[in-house]
């Protein structure tokens, strides 16, 4: 993919707000910016992204990222999915030092599956994690994603601007092919989380 002067210099610009949230640059950047081009890329990051970094402190990251996960398990977008699948797994493990139970990449590969299924393959994890009360939010998630319910509060308007948002990179994402990458959470700056996870997921196998 050939990017024009101004293509780069607006990728960089937007790499370096996500190393300093999150310590990476995502490989999906450079084709958001190719594909809105860099005014509308730039337009939209600013529209959008600060209410997504309110979003995930309303929510707290589990919450957040599960509903991310959810919102682009919908859409088939293994980009987006793994991303927030590892996020939550970096987190939970932060948290609660122990694996999540299911890894970001087994988890980013439910794709093309019927709402109800979805919904059915996440409560099981869910609750093999001890995160009973999220099964709800999965179900709230997944009805405003597929359109049978409307935001009634202003939590549900969140997860509403998560759907829209996410919509738009995860077809992107799919368009494009860009293969998973990172956690996007600050959580993937921490060295050791990360260290630590690798050890534990290798000693699995």
């Amino acid at each position: 993919m050939a990017q024009s002067t101004l293509e780069r210099l607006t990728t960089r610009a937007i790499w370096t707000m996500c190393r300093a949230l999150w310590g990476f640059s995502p490989r999906m950047i450079p084709h958001i910016v190719h594909r809105m081009g860099p005014l509308r890329a730039l337009g939209w990051f600013a529209s959008n992204f600060p209410r997504y970094l309110v979003t995930l402190r309303v929510l707290g990251p589990v919450r957040f990222h599960l509903t991310c996960v959810a919102i682009s398990l919908h859409n088939s977008c293994t980009y987006c999915a793994f991303g927030h699948a590892y996020a939550l797994e970096l987190v939970y493990l932060r948290d609660r030092d122990r694996l999540f139970p299911l890894d970001a990449r087994t988890l980013a590969g439910w794709l093309d599956l019927e709402p109800r299924e979805l919904a059915r393959r996440l409560h099981g994890v869910l609750h093999e994690a001890g995160l009973h009360a999220e099964a709800l939010w999965v179900d709230r998630t997944l009805a405003l994603a597929v359109g049978t319910q409307q935001p009634v509060d202003r939590l549900e308007a969140r997860i509403a601007h998560l759907v829209r948002m996410l919509a738009t990179i995860n077809k992107i994402a799919i368009e494009s092919r860009v293969e998973p990458d990172e956690a996007q959470n600050p959580v993937n700056r921490n060295r050791a989380i990360k260290a630590k996870y690798a050890k534990l997921r290798a000693s699995e196998v």
